[in-house]
């Protein structure tokens, strides 16, 4: 990482942190930001940057999902745990890669199990950008990661910050569509209201556990009959094609 780099990161992360939260949830969410946990997070991450550690997303994309779907815009939340580790692949969407970044394993079966379920062609690309400015938040449990390190943000703050997200919506929303695969989204369930809310859960799209209840599971049609059942409009699944293709 370049210095000029390495000091705009750290100043994002650090003093600026705050201000990386979008308007819409800052006002939602102010109380919340003023704990101390926020506190020592900012204060984390400011000290792994200022080590020169890559953090994954960059300060300026770990609140992607929150930027593309403000809280009133929120029908349906995808939960995930971690952002992409490798160089290049987070960009503050859970299960998301940019245009151009090899399609992970994960992604690979959640688009076979799009295509079975709603017939949907798979596109050449991981961008789940269109599904975000539908009112599909994909969240991760924790927003930041270090390069090559899975896992290694996590227990320093982010899971309580998302955490106060998913209770919010719970609380001041009603009829939305929880999507939690894996047993780490299925923990984050029991902030749930089952009865103002719909809660879908299988296993994993991981290759490692998808043939376990993800794969089959019907949850992209089951999403949108519940919207429909609200009175709402259904989520248009298919992924408009990138300019480009993948080599």
């Amino acid at each position: 990482m370049g210095r000029d780099k390495k000091t705009a990161e750290l100043i994002a992360w650090g003093v600026n942190f705050d201000r990386l939260v979008p308007a819409s949830w800052q006002r939602s969410l102010a109380d919340e930001l003023r704990l101390p946990y926020v506190e020592g997070l900012r204060t984390f991450l400011a000290e792994q940057a200022a080590a020169g550690k890559a953090i994954y997303p960059p300060a300026g994309d770990a609140f992607t999902a929150l930027a593309c779907t403000p809280p009133s815009a929120v029908k349906v939340v995808v939960l995930g745990q971690d952002p992409y580790h490798g160089e290049g692949q987070a960009h503050g969407l859970s299960f998301s890669v940019p245009e151009g970044v090899k399609i992970p394993p994960s992604l690979v079966n959640i688009y076979k199990e799009l295509e079975r379920d709603l017939g949907v062609t798979r596109p050449s690309h991981g961008n789940l950008r269109a599904w975000a400015e539908q009112g599909v938040l994909l969240l991760n449990a924790t927003l930041s990661v270090e390069a090559g390190c899975a896992g290694s943000h996590q227990k320093q703050g982010w899971e309580e910050l998302t955490d106060a997200i998913i209770d919010l919506l719970n609380r001041q929303r009603e009829g939305l569509v929880f999507i939690l695969w894996g047993a780490y989204a299925q923990k984050k369930g029991a902030l749930i209201d089952r009865q103002k809310h719909c809660v879908l859960s299988s296993a994993h799209p991981s290759p490692l556990s998808a043939h376990r209840g993800f794969l089959g599971s019907g949850h992209f049609s089951s999403a949108n009959d519940y919207l429909k059942s609200q009175g709402q409009a259904e989520i248009d699944w298919c992924i408009p094609e990138a300019e480009f293709k993948l080599v």
